[in-house]
């Protein structure tokens, strides 16, 4: 890096999601010091005056809108829903997009931390929060079209799902950011990779451990009770029990991975999305890559629960916020605007080329597992579009016909839980074309 300085911007006043604020810092280096005595109020993770990163707004905003479009759209056109369990498509792109954009403000954000301790407690507060709301809103039944009634049922409460994710991502990154960065100045590309070495070691060894843990973990035979969630009945197979014979390691297949045993182990059949991607599959469904009955002689395990925001795979999902950390540190010590945009893109290219030599040798893209070929992937294609937005609207001001996606992006949890409760599909089915069967979500 040629020219390297840390300076601030002027404006706004919050970030959606998990921040007050997410901004560009052009005004004095950033560093770390020692906590302040016990009697002082703590100080501000930053003072300083800020801008909102028109940006990344868009960026946010536009995933939650393509989240939007293959919820509604997704049953209707395969093509854009999720990849039944090898392979990606449009709406594999969705989550990864998220977890990158919480990255990239994380970066921004923790400029300045004067008391590491009560940022700390600040980002635990803030992710209890979001995985609480998460739970709520995904966990269990809130409540249906045409319906208004609230409940949820303890007994089968799904615990992990989208914004648990985001919460396990947020925590993991901004703890590292608050606790293992260098005090080190930056003024060449050698000292930004020792400002930030430790951190690249801590995402490192996250990798590692789920590789460890996936390739290397033994996975017995289990059981599981077919519940009334499932798609057929316990009496067209004869018994409420199916027993999946495994006995195993390195299995990336849906019945016999050790993402699913993990989370068979600590959370239990019961609290696990009840309706997988894998249902969709050629060995579970008559109509794959949609959903259908089962063809004759299905194995058992079609009809199992399983989690696509486990827990080990929220592990290599938590890398992709470390990516975009990265991206948030580029855009705090590059001062030029193209040099951002050139340093982005370069950082996305070998993410790419890494994600294809890994499926190449064996480790195929899933959205399911989180696989690290799926990973580089996706980060990748994370900053390609980040940059491509960040010359378009900050480079080029070309902002108007972006606006609906800023908005949305700045407003990015409040869409998020109007679609996740479905009040925004209702919303929109209200508006109709002569008789109310005509709308644009039953098309």
């Amino acid at each position: 890096m040629a020219s390297i300085t840390v300076v601030t911007d002027t404006g706004g006043n919050r970030t959606p999601l998990l921040h007050d604020s997410h901004t560009e810092n052009y005004g004095g280096e950033a560093k770390y010091s020692e906590p302040p005595p016990a009697e002082e109020p703590p100080p501000e993770i930053s003072s300083e005056p800020k801008q909102r990163l028109v940006s990344l707004d868009v960026f946010r905003g536009l995933t939650v809108a393509l989240m939007i479009l293959v919820d509604d759209a997704g049953g209707a056109f395969p093509a854009i829903n999720h990849a039944p369990w090898f392979g990606v498509t449009l709406a594999d792109f969705v989550m990864p997009f998220f977890l990158f954009g919480v990255g990239v403000s994380i970066g921004l954000v923790f400029q300045k931390v004067a008391n590491r301790l009560e940022a700390t407690k600040k980002v635990v507060s803030r992710s209890i929060k979001l995985f609480l709301m998460g739970v709520i809103l995904q966990g269990g039944y809130f409540h249906g079209r045409g319906d208004l009634t609230y409940g949820i049922d303890v007994e089968k409460i799904r615990v992990m799902g989208v914004l648990q994710r985001i919460a396990i991502g947020y925590m993991l990154a901004s703890a590292l950011e608050i606790w293992l960065v260098h005090n080190t100045a930056v003024n060449s590309t050698i000292t930004f990779m020792k400002r930030y070495s430790f951190l690249i070691a801590a995402g490192f060894l996250v990798g590692v451990l789920y590789m460890v843990l996936l390739y290397g973990l033994y996975v017995p035979d289990w059981d599981f009770d077919i519940s009334s969630l499932n798609m057929i009945l316990p009496t067209l197979l004869g018994t409420n029990s199916q027993t999946v014979h495994c006995g195993i390691t390195g299995s990336l297949e849906p019945p016999c991975n050790a993402v699913g045993f993990i989370d068979r182990i600590i959370l239990g059949e019961n609290h696990l999305y009840q309706r997988p991607v894998y249902r969709r599959t050629k060995e579970c469904s008559v109509n794959s890559p949609d959903y259908g009955p089962p063809p004759p002689n299905s194995p058992a395990w079609c009809l199992a629960p399983f989690d696509p925001e486990g827990i080990l795979s929220s592990l290599m999902a938590a890398i992709t916020c470390l990516v975009g950390l990265h991206y948030g540190h580029i855009l705090v010590h590059c001062k030029d605007q193209m040099q951002k945009a050139i340093f982005w893109f370069i950082s996305s290219l070998p993410l790419l080329i890494m994600g294809y030599l890994l499926t190449v040798v064996g480790d195929p893209l899933s959205k399911p597992l989180y696989t690290l070929s799926y990973m580089f992937v996706t980060a990748g294609a994370s900053g390609v579009v980040l940059t491509f937005i960040y010359f378009i609207v900050d480079m080029r001001c070309i902002r108007k016909p972006t606006l609906i996606f800023q908005w949305m992006g700045m407003n990015a949890l409040i869409v998020y839980a109007l679609a996740a409760c479905d009040i925004f599909p209702a919303a929109v089915q209200g508006f109709y074309w002569r008789s109310p069967e005509n709308n644009l979500v039953i098309v």
